[in-house]
């Protein structure tokens, strides 16, 4: 197993990418610590993992709450003893032209989809460095490297994520900790997709998992910090 006794923290893993990493993640073996904003799907999906002999526990929580952030880190470390791989994936949408954009949809943006992976990185970085050791996954997009018509205020928030992500890179590497951004394109997933014609052929959340599986399981010398993620073959 790629993962086996490694300690990871999975936000937003209520659905989607983050419910599939945190699966694909316990089938090679990992420890999880999964955090997410629905209950009732974050319960579904505790009890899963534990029906399936993972060790696992849930945070309730939303990551543009510090507070939430710190009890999340903390919790993991008091139940498992450390952090080794720390998967900010969660996120959400606004998709309107800039005109029709409230701040206060453009703040929740930014909370959840960058300012919540910086206080979720910044927290596991004080145990990571102190072990010499780990990993930290950003979930970004390709609207982070492309323009987006009616998306302006999301690109934005995963082109900074990848800025962040980059620069992060630079400070711990020499404590021998990983940091790898995955960016994916349409994924199949209740992210805005209901009317898609072309659903059967865009990525599958499973598709990202596997990516993130092969980023955290490389050896602890070999880096693969960035990912680009595409369909073979979109068109129908």
């Amino acid at each position: 197993m790629k993962l086996k006794d490694r300690v990871a923290v999975v936000t937003g893993a209520s659905r989607g990418i983050g419910r599939s990493i945190a699966l694909h993640f316990a089938g090679e073996g990992a420890k999880l610590a999964i955090s997410g904003r629905d209950p009732d799907r974050l319960t579904e999906l505790h009890d899963e993992l534990r029906a399936k002999g993972n060790e696992v526990i849930s945070i309730l929580g939303d990551v543009s709450n510090e507070a939430d952030v710190v009890k999340l880190i903390k919790g993991t470390v008091e139940a498992f003893g450390r952090i080794d791989i720390l998967v900010n994936n969660a996120g959400f949408g606004i998709f309107k032209p800039v005109i029709h954009m409230k701040t206060e949809e453009f703040d929740s943006l930014f909370g959840v989809n960058m300012r919540g992976a910086f206080i979720a990185t910044r927290e596991a970085l004080r145990y990571m460095i102190a072990q010499n050791d780990g990993v930290i996954i950003n979930i970004a997009s390709l609207a982070g490297k492309n323009a987006l018509e009616n998306g302006a205020a999301y690109a934005a928030t995963k082109w900074a994520m990848i800025g962040f992500a980059k620069s992060v890179m630079l400070e711990v590497r020499k404590h021998n900790i990983r940091v790898v951004t995955i960016s994916p394109g349409s994924v199949d997933t209740d992210f805005g997709l209901s009317n898609r014609h072309n659903r059967d052929r865009i990525l599958k959340p499973d598709d990202v998992a596997e990516a993130a599986v092969l980023a955290a399981g490389l050896p602890a010398t070999a880096m693969m910090s960035e990912i680009d993620l595409r369909p073979t073959n979109p068109k129908a």
